[in-house]
């Protein structure tokens, strides 16, 4: 079968590097540079696993940033463009993938265009009334950044917005290559499978917010969060996971998802849903004012990157610490090994990491590290389980 994904970042190149085990797929994006990296084998984002079977000889996979050599023949469409939150317009930015939609419904007669980017509920409907066809479907995704292609191999569910065959057909198709035995398979109705994103993104938003919040309570009090959050999660129906204080939730998902699930309460009575997205911004004028509160003439960012594995800052928490303490008129100076810039918003990029800890009076950083282990006096974190 010959499946076309557009869109290449690390949802997009991780299911195309999954589907093209047992099948024909062909990549296609916007951008020369990403494709000439891809067919040279050479992986734009860090992965490792990607990178690992992006080197197999034995994939069925091609890249162009033609659309129509894509879709030509091609079943399933798949949809990996970005949608990111438009803030003048409360909602996700859906442009990219109406586009993708349009041009593949205008070259293929036959393809099921598979919506894998993350859309407001009631996306796919608009989009069929819009288009006159009933040949969109939804399929969320689950993935971690820097281990895409490893939560694509060992899902914790898969799910298909539509109760058909040809939905049951591209469920097959994405556990035809899983390495874990008794995946569940979900086929819902449209709307529900978005929510469903939605939803699972707010509430892991809303534990980091609910631990943060513990933590920023120990800290007021002089109490050790670390003893309070161990207690905590003793009890099995709370667990020991996804408990690590940190600077607020960020990345690429979190904090666009739970806004546009806010918008999309404009009409339902709510308060929890409001607060987890307020809750973030608290967090991080707390801390950032707990980091004032030394007096710093010069403030190090010690990586922008949120995970072990990643090398994307896009919406790291960390940002907004840097911007909080900027305002107050302290020099911040950013050491990021992934920049080949000489500058971040305004702020010196120092490449020289001795040059760095010599320079900062203090160092925020979102993880512990080896590295700036000599300098623990001077490190602001509040990683406290050594844990994403």
């Amino acid at each position: 079968m010959k499946i076309a994904v557009f869109g290449l970042g690390y949802v997009g190149l991780s299911n195309a590097i999954m589907l093209s085990q047992h099948n024909c797929v062909i990549g296609c994006d916007i951008s020369p540079e990403r494709i000439a990296m891809l067919e040279d084998r050479q992986s734009p984002i860090q992965d490792e696993l990607l990178e690992q079977y992006l080197r197999r000889d034995d994939l069925d996979l091609a890249f162009t940033t033609d659309p129509a050599t894509a879709i030509e023949g091609a079943e399933f469409a798949v949809v990996a463009v970005p949608t990111n939150y438009d803030v003048e317009t409360n909602f996700f930015d859906t442009s990219a993938v109406d586009a993708v939609i349009e041009q593949v419904l205008a070259a293929n007669d036959q393809a099921v265009v598979v919506v894998k980017s993350t859309v407001p509920v009631g996306y796919v409907g608009h989009a069929r009334e819009r288009f006159a066809t009933d040949r969109i479907i939804f399929s969320p995704e689950f993935l971690r950044e820097g281990k895409a292609l490893y939560d694509n191999l060992h899902p914790s569910r898969i799910i298909v917005g539509e109760r058909s065959e040809r939905a049951q057909k591209f469920a097959d198709l994405l556990l035809q290559p899983v390495l874990e035995d008794d995946v569940t398979v979900l086929l819902t109705d449209a709307d529900e499978a978005e929510a469903i994103k939605l939803f699972a993104n707010t509430y892991l938003a809303m534990r980091v917010a609910f631990f943060n919040e513990l933590d920023s309570y120990a800290l007021s009090r002089g109490l050790d969060t670390r003893q309070i959050i161990e207690g905590v999660g003793l009890d099995p129906r709370i667990g020991a996971h996804y408990n690590n204080p940190s600077f607020g939730y960020g990345g690429y998902c979190l904090p666009k998802d739970t806004k546009q699930l806010l918008a999309n309460y404009s009409e339902v009575p709510q308060n929890l849903i409001r607060a987890i997205v307020d809750a973030n911004r608290t967090r991080k004028d707390y801390l950032a004012d707990r980091i004032i509160d030394r007096e710093p003439r010069i403030v190090g960012i010690y990586r922008l990157v949120m995970k072990a594995g990643s090398d994307n800052f896009r919406q790291s928490s960390i940002q907004g610490i840097m911007k909080r303490v900027k305002a107050k008129g302290i020099d911040v100076i950013v050491y990021e090994p992934v920049m080949e810039e000489d500058s971040f918003f305004g702020s010196r990029v120092v490449n020289d990491l001795d040059a760095f800890k010599a320079e900062a009076d203090v160092i925020v950083a979102n993880r512990l590290d080896p590295d700036i282990a000599d300098v623990r006096d001077k490190v602001f974190t509040r990683d406290l389980f050594g844990a994403d």
